[in-house]
């Protein structure tokens, strides 16, 4: 038994002969096709899907997957070609409307055949490569309805049409003309675009270049822009309300090709009406219109930019270099202003506050500024009229306001140390006399120059407001020590003025009255007793008086006068009629300020308390010069040529000029030291552009001048010339040559 040969047992599956009917799946295939069909004609609510399914699904399975996808494409084929002659039957306005219902009833007819086909879209389709069934159904409407020879062109041109339409006002379906277009885009983004969107494109084009050639023969600039505007806007819309968004950025580009920058300069140029009438005009609308269409195309913004610069150079050379408008220098800087402001708005309002054309009205301020030599002084004159007597009863923010506008115009100054100068005169002249309108005021602006360019610009500025304070406390100990012994004498107030502080030039002192010499020369014994090492010169021409005057009929008055002013009445005490001789004699004043002091007493209508023989405006030097008893005025307090800022004659100008070159000299002189010590050696060109940048804050210092300094510094043996350098030019162009390239080392 054990030696009995074990058997194997295998169990197998009962085979039983399937056998498949020979015409199974022409029977099968007639069912679907017959149920295509059936759905193709909006009978299907009476077939059963999922039998249908079964079907399909059974036919895959039994390898007839080819047979059920060839039959499906020559099925829809068949349709399709009769619903293509539907379409091209339908006449007139009820084409669109033929193919819209047959594109709808075609789409849901293949969303019922893909979901019969399911399993053959699952299985068949991806491992044959073939096209999935919807996907075939859009490629045989393609194929067989849009691109029907007959049906093709018609689409496209009943599509343009009825743009063409709407662009000339007419109202169209806009529901329509959005189902059809999405029917292009259904079919494929090739389709839209080959078949509608190119040929769209290029109609545009040559409608509205023939469009903007008609405007712009009858309409001005603001008009052509308004039509522009609405156009672009227009196109926007249309892409919003039934076109595809990719075409938005194409039909604009091509509206702002052809009816913007094809037309740029003939439109900011147009006469009449172009950037420049805008911008005389202030039109900030059209003006806003014009950068938002152009900022749209390539150039747009840098030709109203630079049409826009050009203007401004030119009306503010004009401004500047006018001898009608720079006659008075307050009007003037106000003019300058009035123009900032304008442009400021402009660019506000209508130029979205664009940081590029802020810098090119700032770089045409600039330039035409500094045309005008006289500019610096103007500018302060204006700060000066202003901190007397312009901001009076103004808030504090106002007078803010008007500062921080100097202080803009000041930035655009080249020569800022010439402005110093006169700024330094002016302030002497407002404290001295105290004309100065508020100590507030003049303190934020010294406080603004000095955060715009530094302590040292402002720091004897500052010293000048320490002075007047230091004089209010060494009066009072004056006349605190030698009040008792001074009786009915005048009273005197002395300001006592640093020298490196003050802009006080040389001056003759001329003679005072006896009674105000004495009490001078007191007050010099006080000062310099309580102060050891310090030196008084009087400054005569600096001063004001206040002195009583009885005139006839008893009538009396205060007059608020000039030292020199002073002096000259004080003459006709002991005299009712002097010469101008014998009044230059009496009082030695210099000839030009005793004109002018004169003429203020005796030609000014109101305020002449002398009388003039011969009378006219000018004083000569053979007039004679009276009392006026008849004088009458009905303040009791009469100023007569008060102390006040005006503009310099040519002689003046030309040494205040000297002064500030003067001043400059040892400024380039510093700079170029400090270049040097910090680069030890240095060829000539790069040090003046050194120097050049370094001091450029505070004006442009001249080529030829920095050259001079730099001799000067070598005479003196702070710099020298690097021999071998020199040596190395060996001919007279050579020599030539290396001048430009000169090395210089520190000592």
């Amino acid at each position: 038994m054990s030696n009995q040969k074990k058997k194997t047992f295998h169990i197998e599956a009962f085979k039983h002969r399937v056998v498949v009917d020979p015409k199974y799946a022409d029977k099968t295939w007639k069912i679907l096709e017959h149920a295509i069909h059936e759905i193709y004609n909006h009978n299907a609510s009476g077939l059963s899907f999922e039998e249908l399914y079964r079907n399909a699904y059974n036919m895959v399975l039994h390898k007839y997957g080819e047979k059920l996808y060839s039959g499906l494409v020559t099925t829809m084929s068949a349709h399709l070609r009769e619903i293509s002659k539907s379409i091209e039957a339908a006449q007139g306005g009820s084409f669109l409307e033929e193919l819209n219902r047959k594109w709808a009833d075609h789409n849901k007819a293949l969303q019922m055949i893909r979901d019969i086909l399911m399993y053959m879209d699952r299985t068949f389709v991806p491992s044959t490569h073939k096209t999935p069934v919807y996907e075939l159904g859009l490629n045989l409407w393609r194929d067989y309805v849009i691109r029907s020879s007959n049906i093709q062109t018609r689409l496209l041109n009943t599509l343009l049409e009825l743009i063409l339409r709407e662009r000339t006002g007419e109202v169209i379906n806009r529901g329509l003309m959005r189902n059809i277009i999405k029917m292009l885009m259904d079919l494929g983004s090739s389709v839209y675009q080959e078949d509608f969107e190119k040929p769209f494109l290029e109609v545009s084009a040559n409608f509205y270049q023939a469009e903007s050639q008609r405007f712009i023969e009858c309409c001005d600039c603001g008009d052509y822009l308004k039509k522009a505007e609405r156009r672009l806007n227009e196109e926007i819309e249309r892409v919003s309300h039934y076109l595809n968004p990719t075409s938005e950025k194409k039909i604009t580009t091509v509206v702002e090709r052809e009816m913007i920058a094809d037309h740029m300069l003939r439109l900011v140029h147009m006469e009449n009406s172009g950037l420049v009438n805008m911008l005389l005009d202030d039109k900030y609308e059209d003006l806003g219109r014009l950068y938002n269409l152009f900022c749209r195309v390539d150039n747009g913004l840098s030709t109203i930019r630079d049409v826009m610069t050009s203007h401004i150079r030119e009306t503010g050379k004009q401004l500047v270099t006018d001898p009608e408008r720079v006659k008075d220098p307050v009007e003037f800087v106000q003019r300058l202003l009035d123009e900032k402001d304008k442009y400021d708005k402009i660019i506000s309002l209508a130029f979205n506050n664009d940081k590029t054309f802020q810098n090119a009205l700032n770089s045409s301020f600039e330039f035409f500024i500094n045309l005008n030599p006289r500019s610096p002084e103007y500018i302060s004159l204006f700060v000066d009229d202003k901190l007397r007597k312009g901001l009076k009863g103004v808030s504090e923010d106002d007078v803010e306001v008007v500062l921080d506008k100097v202080m803009m115009l000041f930035r655009y100054l080249q020569e800022k140390d010439v402005f110093e100068k006169y700024y330094k005169q002016h302030l002497a002249k407002r404290l001295l006399s105290g004309k100065t309108v508020s100590d507030d005021a003049e303190r934020s602006l010294i406080v603004k120059l000095k955060t715009e360019c530094g302590y040292q610009f402002t720091s004897k500025l500052e010293g000048m407001f320490t002075d007047m304070k230091t004089s209010q406390d060494t009066v009072q100990g004056f006349y605190a020590s030698h009040g008792a012994e001074l009786g009915d004498a005048p009273s005197l107030v002395v300001h006592v003025l640093t020298t490196g502080s003050w802009p006080t030039q040389p001056s003759v002192p001329c003679n005072l009255p006896a009674e105000l010499s004495a009490l001078c020369e007191k007050f010099r014994s006080y000062y310099l007793g309580t102060h050891t090492g310090r030196r008084l010169s009087w400054q005569t021409n600096m001063g004001t008086a206040d002195i009583k005057a009885t005139f006839g009929k008893g009538q009396k008055h205060e007059l608020n006068v000039s030292t020199y002013q002073m002096c000259v009445l004080m003459l006709f005490n002991n005299a009712d009629q002097l010469s101008y001789k014998e009044i230059e004699q009496a009082t030695e004043i210099p000839a030009t300020e005793l004109k002018r002091c004169l003429q203020s007493l005796a030609c000014v209508k109101g305020k002449n308390v002398l009388r003039k023989e011969p009378m006219s405006k000018d004083i000569d030097e053979n007039d004679t010069f009276l009392f006026n008893d008849k004088f009458t005025s009905k303040f009791f307090k009469v100023k007569i040529g008060t102390v006040v800022a005006q503009k310099e004659s040519e002689p003046e100008k030309q040494e205040t000029r000297q002064r500030v070159e003067e001043d400059r000299k040892p400024q380039i002189e510093a700079a170029i030291v400090r270049i040097m010590k910090s680069r030890r050696v240095l060829d000539h060109n790069n040090i003046v552009t050194e120097v050049t940048k370094q001091l450029q804050s505070r004006f442009l210092p001249n080529p030829v001048e920095i050259k001079k300094r730099i001799e000067s510094l070598i005479e003196r043996e702070f710099l020298e010339r690097d021999i071998a350098d020199r040596k190395s030019a060996e001919t007279h162009e050579e020599r030539k040559n290396a001048a430009a390239k000169r090395v210089l080392t520190t000592v």
